[in-house]
């Protein structure tokens, strides 16, 4: 009776290894197979800053989704990337330049965007930005973002216009100084 059980699991055992090698392999789904996305490091989280400024005015702020960061653009038509000056770090919090008003921006960390050009023409004194103080920045949607959280408004400044972007943590970010544009890319991890 012994001989007979240990013969049944002896076959039982046969049975389904040979029945895992026989069944073929499928394949794996699209996103075992893609190739993982080598995401840059590096960038850090200390201050970083440009010395460099522009008559030329701002006229639109937009934001983009990628696979390892999220992307704050800030557009200066006619600025020459020689030209776009900024300041962009961490702050413990976002205090509008002239009146060190305090402006709350959502998120784990905020990051300030200072960018060395008006949000209005220089001659006229007329907005060429239209974004309100301590507001969201209009036409900005962060829905589905990884790493942004919260944008605000906080003014310009004798030629200098402030944003704050609120993050979900403490992350590593860089700036780039483009022909027409200033971006920061924050990462979405270390």
């Amino acid at each position: 009776m012994v001989r007979n059980r240990t013969l049944w699991a002896t076959a039982a055992l046969l049975a389904a290894t040979l029945g895992v090698a026989a069944v073929p392999a499928t394949a794996a789904p699209a996103t075992a197979t893609r190739a993982a996305t080598a995401c840059p490091t590096g960038w850090g989280s200390l201050d970083k800053t440009y010395f460099a400024g522009t008559a030329t005015s701002l006229t639109n702020v937009r934001t983009g989704r990628h696979d390892c960061y999220d992307r704050f653009v800030v557009d200066v038509p006619g600025a020459g990337a020689a030209e776009l000056g900024f300041s962009v770090a961490y702050v413990d919090r976002l205090y509008q330049d002239g009146s060190g008003r305090p402006i709350a921006v959502g998120g784990g960390a905020v990051l300030e965007v200072r960018v060395n050009a008006p949000s209005y023409n220089v001659e006229t004194g007329t907005p060429t930005y239209p974004g309100r103080v301590a507001q969201p920045l209009p036409g900005v949607n962060l829905t589905g973002y990884s790493t942004f959280r919260d944008t605000r408004y906080a003014g310009s400044f004798e030629g200098v216009t402030q944003f704050g972007l609120g993050v979900r943590a403490r992350l590593p970010f860089r700036v780039l100084r483009l022909a027409d544009h200033l971006v920061v890319d924050v990462a979405h991890t270390w």
